[in-house]
């Protein structure tokens, strides 16, 4: 009897952090699987990177997915009328949310438009989407590594799965029953896992697009768009990496003042 009273706030314990453990879990996992795919052989050195980044970002959403589904809800909620709908957008992060609802924007065109400019390698025809063909001074190169096809499916595959199943756990979210600082947290958790996949992925890709562009024996225009556009690019995208990854680890969302003001007066769930 008394070894069973012990046990009890032991195991209550586990699962107040069940969360924690499976958001924490998802990133360790995700570690030990890009450090596996970065050892494959016969794989060249820019693949495996997008290998290791694709999977632990898959991993990083996974984990917050589990966390989720494991968070402890209300054992007894009760029901009471709502004075105004409940938003997604009231939910993920007031700043960092549309900025990473932009960079995947962004990402998704950086890659189309990268697909599209990416030609034949001469040397190796079977790797298409490598490389891009520009004339510099009358004279034709090609500049590599190029984020075309070859390099940006295992993107777009990553993209297609996570970003329809973020969505709609944003909106489970929103809707469902909880406090609503607990609901907060847990959209942040969702909008920081996907940020991390979003953002990881484009920070490579922009530095694919610079080093390739850098270079080429032709300054100018393609310099000035690399210093202007790629390079910031590339700082913010490492920025929201760091941010993301921080929110994963430990999302506490601060209070968003105007869905404070519009819930003052309207009960929510207890």
């Amino acid at each position: 009897m008394l070894d069973s009273l012990d046990r009890a706030p032991l195991q209550s314990r586990l699962l107040d952090h069940a969360d924690h453990y499976a958001r924490w879990s998802g990133l360790a996992i995700g570690l030990v699987v890009a450090e596996a795919l970065s050892t494959l052989g016969d794989v060249e050195f820019e693949q495996l990177v997008v290998f290791a980044i694709t999977a632990f970002g898959l991993c990083a959403v996974a984990g917050v997915l589990l966390a989720d589904a494991l968070t402890l809800r209300p054992q007894e909620a009760v029901r009471t009328a709502s004075l105004a709908p409940r938003l997604v957008r009231d939910h993920v992060p007031p700043r960092m949310g549309p900025l990473i609802a932009l960079q995947g924007v962004s990402l998704v065109a950086l890659l189309v438009i990268t697909a599209a400019t990416a030609s034949v390698d001469p040397d190796r025809v079977l790797s298409t989407g490598k490389v891009v063909a520009t004339t510099c001074n009358g004279m034709r190169e090609t500049l590599s590594p190029w984020p075309g096809l070859y390099y940006s499916l295992p993107t777009f595959g990553a993209l297609a799965i996570a970003t329809p199943t973020c969505v709609w756990a944003l909106r489970r979210i929103t809707h469902g029953p909880g406090g609503e600082q607990q609901r907060r947290d847990r959209a942040w958790a969702v909008t920081g896992a996907w940020g991390l996949l979003v953002s990881s992925q484009q920070l490579y890709a922009v530095l694919m697009v610079s080093v390739a562009l850098s270079d080429t024996g032709c300054t100018g225009v393609l310099g000035a768009l690399t210093f202007w556009v790629f390079y910031p690019l590339a700082l913010l995208n490492l920025i929201t990496v760091v941010w993301s990854l921080v929110t994963v680890v430990a999302p506490r969302a601060v209070e968003d003042e105007r869905a404070a003001a519009d819930s003052d007066g309207a009960p929510d769930d207890e």
